[in-house]
């Protein structure tokens, strides 16, 4: 089997220069629909330091800034970054910078990493070395989120179903939320069960 051309940042760059919303992220519902059920996939009303790599013109970042006490996003395009600068210009605990992940990684721990959209535009050699970044970065008490299209994506060798697969068995981790639709597939994991019902029974009940 020959390999698809993968998208690299030059691509990426190309696409944010000339489109201001290059997956129309505010008009199409599939965009609109996909946010509403990563945000309601996440188990906790607020997250002390949360990563999101491959943010793009900050439009799910905003969502989540509501969620967290401090944010970090990533861009490999500097055009997006620039975008997202315009969006979050108003939200002093987001931090923005341009870089590629796996290589480029930001320094401290984290409690939300949120993959969403640019698992399977990497190499499999790549995915291994993001689940050491992640392994190594989420705390304790952390959780994982891995939110991808279902459909072949142009220029990737990979699909959402083998990027969840490789995540699952390569972390080891208790799968807390797992959600899917013939569009999408989200995924939620922890290092430990539950943490809802880990403050239930220590008797802080989040109803309360």
């Amino acid at each position: 089997m020959t390999d698809k051309p993968r998208l690299d940042a030059q691509a990426f760059e190309q696409l944010h220069a000339q489109h201001a919303d290059p997956w129309h992220y505010h008009t199409r519902w599939y965009e609109k629909r996909k946010r509403a059920l990563t945000l309601a996939m996440l188990t906790r009303e607020r997250y002390r330091r949360a990563f999101e790599p491959g943010c793009s013109i900050g439009v799910l970042s905003a969502a989540l800034a509501t969620r967290c006490d401090a944010l970090w996003i990533q861009d490999v395009s500097d055009s997006a970054v620039a975008r997202a600068l315009q969006t979050l210009e108003d939200q002093p605990h987001v931090s923005i910078t341009q870089g590629a992940i796996p290589e480029q990684w930001p320094p401290g721990s984290f409690d939300l990493i949120v993959i969403s959209e640019v698992g399977y535009y990497m190499s499999p050699d790549a995915l291994e070395t993001l689940c050491e970044r992640i392994e190594t970065s989420l705390s304790d008490d952390g959780e994982l989120l891995a939110c991808h299209w279902r459909h072949p994506i142009d220029g990737s060798d990979l699909e959402a179903c083998s990027v969840h697969e490789y995540l699952d068995r390569r972390l080891g981790w208790f799968r807390h939320g797992h959600y899917e639709d013939s569009d999408t597939l989200i995924d939620l994991w922890q290092r430990t069960s539950s943490p809802v019902a880990s403050r239930q029974e220590c008797g802080h009940d989040d109803r309360t």
